[in-house]
């Protein structure tokens, strides 16, 4: 075996290359505390001989028999921790997200026979707890944080000695690149969760492939952020890429105190998906709004340059000027509020708007827009920092040992060593989604110049009209949250005359325009129901529909007064829409659109 062939050898790897005093590094208590390689090291290897002792085991290495764990926690150190220790020994870790509704819980603890639970803070602990007697196959549950009425993850550290870190040695050394590291339960937009296997040769090639097409350089002065949800393959895979390439890890306390953090740790890059740039964005274009005089005309000049950035053709010398002026007046700033030392940032998850990655990279933090499901372990093809590696609007070049095919459907399918094994326990949908090794992705795509991947819809979310003319949501959703006035949208039409929309306002906005005409702003519930309010919308509508043709033209509208979020159960964890749900919360909305 190389030196890196099974998920954990990253471990050695960045041991003997590089070892660093902040390998992870985690707010505890209000202070930043940072773990060295040598540290993790240890823990980890304590872990498993731990998990060994407690009878936890990879038995014959056939995935129905491998021990299942749970993992259930916001990112920490400890979360890579546990992942790496689970592995060494054959267990599969089974990441589940925090937000995860107590019945799909239960169905996933049942489906993966879940043995022992890890978990941060009360809420979870509640949820676990809760449903504790209708799993018969748990056995105890372990928790990051001192809670009263549970046991403490370093209970099972605590007795470890010389002869069970040996027994541990031997069983490590049997691990081979085949065998299955973890189930990673899909929520997705529809049905019931899906146990995606993945084995390490399946994630590590992900690892290489990826570090190499993009490239990743070696930096071991770097610090990275993390905050993308663990439970998501994509950040999972970073983190490999960055502890093999000497990137100290930083995990955000949570989504709300990203902005804090930046500032703390000062990454040089971060992983991230679009909607938490929509809502950066959003700050500053609100802050803008606040200016008055010549900052303000200053403000608006350097945006609208920002706006015409391309980075295939050049706008000529004078334009280059002028953008440099607005990146020492005006952008500088933008960098200040991400720490200042943001090299890149890589997005992915959903689709960005264009017009976000041109503003960003023309401001100097360049944003590297890629793509993959969590069945191809998950990276299919990103634009990479490489000269000429890049096209906006797309999501780049198909990365190293992939190959990517599309269907007379436009249907984006790869073969290569990252797809999956399958789906646990689901033969049938496996075999309907990995046809002759290809993986079928949902995707529809086309590839431009003839080496840049772009998506054009999720196959799933394409609808014909009664015209029988079909139509993609996402396009035309992104293209009109290019208003500051809408916060979120959702395209409805399937099998009715013609396309309508469920559109959320953007409170911030909409208020402050009612005042600036005069119009009392009381509830949100009172604004979307207010005839003006309604004209500026429709009139807003009039404007983007000029860049659809008349099948995808939004004729008819609701707006909607609440925000949909993870909570309220209308986004997935990795913030994309779940269409179906949002079907059903509004039908009685989607009636009168077509009444």
């Amino acid at each position: 075996m190389n030196e890196q062939s099974r998920i954990f050898d990253s471990l050695e790897y960045q041991l003997k290359k590089f070892p660093k005093p902040d390998m992870f590094c985690g707010k505890e208590n209000g202070t930043w505390v940072s773990y060295s390689t040598s540290q993790v090291q240890k823990t980890v290897n304590e872990l498993s001989a731990g998990l060994l002792k407690l009878g936890v085991s990879g038995q014959d290495m056939t995935v129905e028999n491998q021990d299942k764990i749970a993992l259930i926690s916001k990112n920490r150190p400890e979360w890579l921790m546990l992942d790496m220790a689970c592995q060494q020994i054959g267990a599969l870790l089974c990441p589940i997200y925090p937000t995860t509704n107590i019945n799909e819980l239960e169905f996933i603890f049942n489906d993966a026979t879940v043995k022992y639970v890890f978990i941060s803070g009360q809420e979870i602990l509640d949820k676990v707890n809760a449903l504790r007697n209708r799993v018969p196959s748990l056995l105890n549950v372990y928790s990051f944080d001192d809670l009263p009425g549970v046991d403490h993850w370093k209970k099972i550290t605590g007795t470890v000695g010389p002869e069970d870190l040996a027994r541990m040695e031997s069983v490590k050394s049997t691990i081979l690149p085949e065998h299955c590291a973890t189930i990673i339960y899909t929520s997705g937009t529809t049905g019931t969760p899906k146990g995606v296997m993945l084995s390490h040769r399946n994630i590590v090639t992900n690892v290489i492939n990826s570090k190499k097409s993009f490239p990743f350089e070696d930096r071991v002065d770097a610090r990275s952020l993390s905050f993308l949800p663990l439970n998501h393959i994509f950040e999972r895979m970073v983190s490999l890429i960055y502890i093999t390439s000497g990137i100290s890890i930083y995990y955000a306390e949570n989504l709300d105190t990203i902005p804090e953090n930046l500032k703390e740790v000062r990454p040089n890059l971060f992983c991230t998906v679009p909607r938490l740039l929509e809502k950066t964005y959003e700050k500053i274009m609100a802050k803008g709004a606040e200016l008055t005089g010549f900052k303000r005309t200053l403000f608006d000049w350097s945006v609208k340059l920002a706006n015409q950035y391309d980075n295939i053709k050049s706008n000529g010398a004078w334009y280059h000027i002028q953008l440099a002026i607005a990146n020492k007046l005006i952008f500088s700033k933008w960098r200040e509020a991400l720490g200042n030392q943001v090299e890149f940032i890589v997005t992915g998850g959903a689709a960005c708007q264009v017009r976000l990655i041109r503003i960003f990279t023309a401001a100097r933090i360049p944003i590297y827009e890629g793509y993959g499901p969590t069945e191809n372990s998950p990276v299919i093809s990103v634009n990479c920092k490489a000269r000429g590696g890049t096209k906006f609007g797309t999501v780049g070049p198909v990365i190293h040992g992939q190959e990517v095919k599309l269907e007379a459907d436009g249907e984006i399918c790869v073969k290569g060593p990252s797809v999956m094994l399958g789906y646990y326990k689901r033969p049938d949908l496996t075999a309907e989604t990995v046809i002759d090794g290809w993986l079928h992705t949902g995707d529809i795509g086309i590839f431009e110049d003839g080496k840049f991947l772009k998506i054009t819809d999720r196959k799933k979310e394409l609808f014909k009209t009664s015209g029988g003319k079909y139509v993609a949501p996402q396009p035309i959703e992104n293209k009109m949250k290019e208003s500051p006035f809408v916060e979120q949208m959702m395209i409805v039409g399937a099998e009715q005359k013609f396309v309508g929309a469920l559109i959320v306002p953007s409170e911030p906005n909409l208020r402050e325009w009612m005042v600036h005409k005069g119009i009392p702003f009381t509830t949100m519930e009172d604004a979307v129901n207010n005839p003006k309010v309604l004209d500026l919308y429709k009139e807003l509508i009039d404007s983007f529909n000029t860049f659809f043709n008349h099948v995808e033209q939004v004729k008819k509208f609701e707006l909607v007064p609440r925000e949909w979020t993870i909570e309220t159960g209308e986004l997935t964890p990795t913030l994309k829409l779940k269409r179906k749900v949002i079907m059903e919360k509004y039908k009685g909305a989607i009636e009168r659109i077509y009444s």
